[in-house]
């Protein structure tokens, strides 16, 4: 039986809970858990939203967090640094409007087969982009967007060239509010499908490898990890889940524009917000996508049509390099390990602590030997 004043089990109770606090996220299914309260959390923004304009802005960023979050399965896993992206997402929409134009495949059949032709298409131009590494990688991925841009805009019988392309809508009897509804509901989903493939890829012997690549690929592919054909499987997947984000795009929008749907600005913007939250961190393009879509649609509402969000993006570019270079998920993870209270050594326990464990383990000891109790009779007897 426990006596008052024995503190030596409850304190190890204590610590044994607080570490299991600690690692509760890090078991099997605590992300996915993660995941589904995240998503639960952003599902009540249409309830929190005043009128049609922010429900819509919610959509954009939305949007913008499928695309970061696909665009990090290349760029943050193996630190392969896309501006091209933008190229797979014009696909998506072009391939979906043309197909919903053209023929009678039900809207969202159109979205996934459009999505697994530019799947496809991105292998060929990922095996040829994926030979060169570093600045020259950057430079052919944008390369590729001038040149989709070039031919949508030139191909006017086909792709409507600057007058742009009009999509029908999926659900033409929807009034404006009610259509904004839908796809924040619609690309809700289709965030968490990317969070738990980017999870899923992490977590996984692919994952693995596509990180040794982007800590050292000359020492992985010594190691004899085919760097060339992971590089190709991950940008590739890459490529089809924007391209699906895309493609979703196109319905919600309806109308196509290749200045907007090949615009090099916004691929790097998208890359800003991946930076911005942390290329390490599930959840890091989602919050880099939420601060930086917020501001960009502040500074369209305030300012008009102006250059003036470039200037803003770049600054924050700037900040994001000079302060946090990791994100603010690992910044913010930085405050908390200096805030919270140090892990409890045997430094931190007093001289008469240590002095009392000592005591009550020899007690121990003694009451286990046999013949011990006897032993102590006759002594005090004596």
């Amino acid at each position: 039986m426990r006596n008052a004043s024995d503190t030596s089990t409850p304190l190890r109770r204590g610590s044994s809970a607080v570490q299991a606090l600690r690692g509760a996220g890090s078991g099997r299914l605590g992300p996915f858990a993660a995941i589904l309260v995240v998503v639960a959390v952003l599902a009540t923004w249409p309830l929190l939203a005043g009128n049609p304009y922010m429900l819509s802005a919610g959509v954009i960023v939305l949007n913008f967090a499928v695309f970061a979050t696909a665009w990090n399965l290349m760029g943050g896993l193996t630190g392969y640094v896309s501006l091209g992206h933008i190229a797979f997402f014009g696909l998506g929409s072009y391939g979906t409007g043309l197909l919903v134009i053209h023929s009678e495949i039900n809207a969202f059949v159109a979205v996934m087969a459009a999505a697994v032709v530019v799947g496809l298409l991105s292998l060929l131009v990922g095996w040829a982009a994926l030979r060169v590494r570093g600045a020259s990688f950057v430079i052919v991925t944008i390369a590729i967007v001038l040149v989709m841009l070039l031919v949508f805009q030139s191909w006017r019988s086909v792709t409507g060239g600057s007058t742009g392309l009009v999509v029908p809508r999926p659900f033409p009897d929807l009034l404006r509010p009610e259509h904004h509804r839908v796809f924040f509901y619609i690309f809700l989903g289709l965030l968490l499908l990317v969070l738990v493939s980017y999870l899923v890829v992490d977590r996984s012997r692919f994952g693995q490898a596509l990180k040794a690549i982007r800590e050292d690929e000359d020492k992985a592919q010594s190691l004899g990890i085919p760097t060339a054909m992971l590089k190709l499987a991950a940008f590739g997947i890459s490529c089809f889940l924007t391209a699906i984000a895309g493609g979703v795009y196109a319905l919600w929008f309806g109308d196509l524009d290749p200045i907007f749907q090949f615009d090099v600005v916004l691929s790097a913007q998208i890359a800003l917000m991946a930076l911005l939250g942390g290329v390490r961190y599930l959840f890091g393009p989602l919050v880099g996508a939420i601060v930086v879509g917020s501001a960009l649609e502040y500074f369209l509402l305030n300012f008009g049509e102006t250059q003036f969000h470039l200037v803003a993006t770049g600054l924050l570019l700037v900040a994001v390099v000079l302060f946090a270079p990791d994100g603010v998920l690992a910044l913010a993870a930085q405050l908390i390990r200096r805030l919270g209270p140090s892990a409890t050594s045997i430094r931190e326990e007093s001289a008469a602590e240590v002095r009392a464990q000592q005591d009550a383990r020899a007690l121990a000891e003694r009451v286990e030997e046999p013949g011990a109790d006897a032993t102590t009779d006759r002594e005090d007897r004596r």
